[in-house]
């Protein structure tokens, strides 16, 4: 059996581009503090600056390309084992390029930064020891709270999905037995739509979706409350064209908001209502947006205040963590129950 810690390698990833550029500033900041340091006894030039700065970056360079290549062996490793090792061999590059510098310098009849060789080269490789181990924790630390969003994405998806799938087979089964022998051409759409909708919803904790995928899933949501609820229920879309129908998107984004609209509002009103879904692009932003007719929160006998607290906001909440890990901080879902109407919108950046 196939242990899942194994396959992932632990040993942060510094190929990206982003990390390389941290170790080159952190070696960068090494010489800054370095020259900022209050010592009588040195006197920091220009020419000084530039060598050390050299050095530091040269070394950090070769340090991240190495680590970053044998990630793979060495993240096969125990974490423990590995970290002294992925250390000492970035102590290890340190001290032999350090030590080819200060025999540059020695032919040349100078030694490099006034010290002598065992004090160059060791003092390099402890430099460079805590350089490294300091980057590979704060790395580390940062990828293991990555993971944790996003298991914690995926566990809001898992129970968004566990929340849709027993409300809606046990009516929509009822229903297509009641349409096989009425009219089993509706029946048969009705079974391929249903179908389709749980095949996204098992799917909702993994893999991407469009959001041109997202509006079919819903329309096909649709469709079988229509069956359900018939001239009560009636559907408005808005497409702003053109839309970006490739932008990828987390399972189930849109498909929840309808559901919670026909749920919570249309189902709860005798005269039923219309849903509206808008979609439409300003500036940089697609704004997706969903309104119906709701029973007043203030109105305890309703049941509806309890009912959008619960179904509503538990749908919203994922939804939103799930579009803030993907999206980041510009992603949005606002929402509220204004003049007999409650409308729910998702505003998603485009440059992301």
């Amino acid at each position: 059996m196939r242990d899942p810690r194994r396959e992932a390698p632990w040993l942060p990833d510094l190929c990206r581009l982003r990390r390389l550029a941290a170790m080159l500033g952190l070696a960068e900041l090494v010489v800054v503090v370095l020259v900022l340091a209050p010592d009588d006894a040195r006197t920091w030039t220009l020419a000084r600056f530039l060598s050390a700065s050299g050095l530091a970056l040269w070394l950090s360079l070769a340090m991240a390309v190495l680590l970053c290549k044998l990630r793979a062996p060495i993240s096969r490793l125990p974490q423990r084992v590995g970290a002294l090792a992925a250390v000492a061999l970035a102590a290890t590059v340190a001290f032999a390029g350090a030590g080819v510098i200060h025999a540059l310098y020695s032919t040349l009849g100078a030694e490099p930064l006034g010290v002598g060789f065992w004090r160059f080269t060791t003092g390099s490789a402890a430099v460079a020891s805590l350089i490294v181990a300091l980057a590979l924790r704060h790395f580390y630390v940062s990828d293991r709270w990555a993971a944790q969003v996003e298991a914690n994405a995926r566990a809001e998806a898992d129970a968004l999905q566990a929340r849709i799938r027993p409300h809606f087979l046990f009516n929509s089964m009822n229903l297509i037995a009641g349409l096989l022998r009425r009219d089993p051409v509706v029946a048969e759409r009705a079974v391929l739509d249903l179908s389709d909708l749980f095949r996204a919803a098992l799917g909702a904790g993994e893999g991407d979706s469009t959001l041109a995928a997202e509006c079919e899933l819903a329309t096909q949501y649709l469709s079988i409350e229509q069956l359900r609820l018939g001239d009560r229920l009636r559907v408005e879309w808005d497409k702003g064209e053109p839309l970006p129908w490739d932008l990828v998107l987390p399972r189930l984004t849109l498909q929840p908001l309808v559901e919670n609209a026909v749920l919570h509002g249309i189902s709860r009103l005798p005269e039923g209502g219309v849903v509206s879904i808008a979609l439409r692009v300003e500036g940089q932003a697609l704004h997706l947006g969903v309104r119906n007719p709701a029973p007043s929160p203030q109105d305890p006998s309703s049941g509806a205040l309890a009912s959008l607290h619960v179904g509503a906001g538990h749908a919203q909440r994922s939804i939103a963590h799930r579009l803030a890990w993907r999206f980041g901080p510009q992603a949005r879902v606002t929402s509220g129950w204004s003049g007999g109407y409650y409308a729910c919108e998702i505003t998603l950046p485009l440059n992301a």
